[in-house]
């Protein structure tokens, strides 16, 4: 029984501070966000929903603006996977009747008939399992279904068939009223722990004047708060009412920061909508399918070129800058190359690692203890060519940079590996004065070894953002630059592509 309590708690706690990350957006003047309820709205998406103002509402995956979001919260212990045979099962959701699809179909036809202007995500900590056949027909960057995939006008014996007609005959419909339902689904998945969502609000708390919850302190007011303004019949809110009710019950700190904040992105993050907490964002997803960019000559022709006037904008207006990057690595060097060391701009990044922290080059002091550069160049042939880097933060990338080389870069002379003492990982960087500090020795050391000429560098890096716009920060001085992106999904054949070469 004590067991299921916690787990219960735990469930509450991640639908509590999923309303949270998108009710505090109501403090915001600038934000899209205009009404967030919870526990209200059509039955089996009635944990939190989201309505958006229709001039600065996200677009699905056509453009058509989404008015409104209703989320669906299921929390789990233990992470398990589901399938799309698990949508039509009622007691997957544990309902007696009604599977999670027969209550997504009740609710588009009401709110969505056409299809359009409303989302039903289920956001959940299980994952699409790995064999399931719903696993290919899911974006990775929106999460929503791939309608043109998964209504290929194949029959009922192929693999999409086999879905469709699952799906379909569940429901009683036919495939072009199960067209209109699945261009509204969202299938999430958000396996942060409850720790990371409560250090992810705290910094969104800051930047709203919530009070902050230090983190020495077991209990977090917010989680309970929630519940009792649903016992008080209190399910929706505005941005009037919303502050009046964090002001009765003492939760706000003051002023929300003046701190510009702009965003940067390639991908969606998956629960993370950076237009909710940004001043502007760059949304250049449009260009990209998932990972991969659709034409190689947009990353000349018109990524860095609309990347460079809108960081220079900003920094037109603002001397300090916070930035967040959910971008390729190619866009985050090129973002430190527009706003390099002597653009006299103060630049901090939001970094996601294991956890989610606000990296600047002078966040800490220096630690000798932190993992420093080991090095080892490799001579490829006798001639004084240029040179492929291989970053290995986050990664050990050597192997496939060898590969790619000996393949596909016949002018390259000689490889330098750069790894950190203690090996790669998600931990091998600690704060943004040591993002700062790499940068810059792994920028000496490049210099130090092209001491006669300057050739060509060919970056491979695998590390943070704010490493690799750290580092972008040096583009200057390092000279001609070519970045490479990694197929790591595999979608794409694999291996690396070049993507920029710098100075444009």
């Amino acid at each position: 029984m004590t067991q299921a309590i916690a787990v219960r708690r735990d469930g509450d706690a991640f639908q509590a501070r999923v309303f949270w990350r998108k009710a505090a957006c109501l403090l915001d003047p600038k934000s899209p966000v205009i009404q967030v309820g919870f526990e209200s709205g059509p039955k089996g998406f009635d944990d939190v929903w989201v309505a958006y103002a229709s001039e600065r509402a996200p677009g699905d995956h056509e453009g058509n603006p989404i008015l409104r979001e209703h989320i669906q919260c299921k929390w789990h212990v233990s992470v398990n996977d589901f399938g799309y045979a698990d949508l039509v099962d009622p007691e997957w959701i544990n309902a007696n009747k009604f599977s999670l699809l027969q209550r997504a179909r009740a609710a588009q036809s009401v709110h969505a008939s056409d299809g359009k202007g409303a989302r039903f995500k289920l956001l959940t900590n299980w994952r699409v399992g790995q064999q399931d056949p719903l696993r290919r027909y899911i974006h990775q960057k929106s999460k929503t279904l791939r309608l043109k995939d998964l209504f290929d006008g194949t029959g009922d014996g192929s693999i999409a068939g086999k879905v469709r007609k699952l799906w379909r005959e569940h429901l009683d419909i036919d495939d072009k009223e199960l067209l209109l339902l699945a261009r509204t689904l969202s299938l999430d998945t958000d396996s942060t722990s409850l720790d990371d969502h409560r250090a992810y609000l705290d910094l969104m708390f800051e930047n709203r004047g919530l009070r902050r919850i230090p983190d020495n302190e077991s209990s977090f007011v917010y989680d309970d708060i929630a519940f009792q303004w649903l016992a008080q019949g209190r399910l929706q809110f505005d941005k009037q009412t919303f502050r009046e009710a964090c002001k009765r019950e003492g939760l706000l700190a003051g002023e929300s920061l003046s701190c510009m904040t702009f965003g940067v992105k390639s991908f969606e993050h998956p629960f993370d909508r950076l237009e909710d907490r940004c001043t502007n964002v760059l949304d250049l997803i449009k260009y990209f399918d998932e990972r991969a960019i659709r034409d190689q000559a947009e990353w000349i022709t018109t990524l860095y070129p609309v990347l460079k006037g809108f960081l220079q904008t900003a920094a037109k207006a603002n001397e300090y800058l916070r930035l967040i990057l959910d971008a390729h690595i190619t866009l985050a060097f090129a973002a430190g190359s527009i706003l390099n060391i002597k653009s006299g701009r103060n630049v901090e990044i939001e970094q996601r690692t294991v956890h989610k922290n606000i990296w600047h080059a002078s966040d800490m002091p220096s630690d000798p203890s932190w993992p420093q550069w080991e090095f080892d160049l490799q001579s490829l042939h006798e001639s004084d060519g240029e040179m492929a880097v291989a970053v290995c933060l986050t990664h050990d990338v050597t192997a496939a940079v060898k590969a790619y080389v000996a393949t596909t870069l016949p002018q390259a002379s000689s490889l330098l590996i750069a790894r950190p003492s203690g090996g790669a990982g998600a931990r091998s960087v600690i704060c943004g004065r040591h993002a700062f500090d790499l940068a810059e020795s792994l920028a000496l050391r490049l210099n130090q070894l092209r001491v006669q000429s300057k050739p060509a560098l060919h970056l491979f890096i695998a590390a943070p953002n704010a490493f690799t716009f750290f580092f972008g920060q040096r583009q200057p001085g390092l000279g001609k630059t070519a970045l490479y992106e990694y197929d790591f999904e595999g979608s794409h054949g694999g291996g690396y592509t070049q993507s920029l070469r710098l100075p444009v």
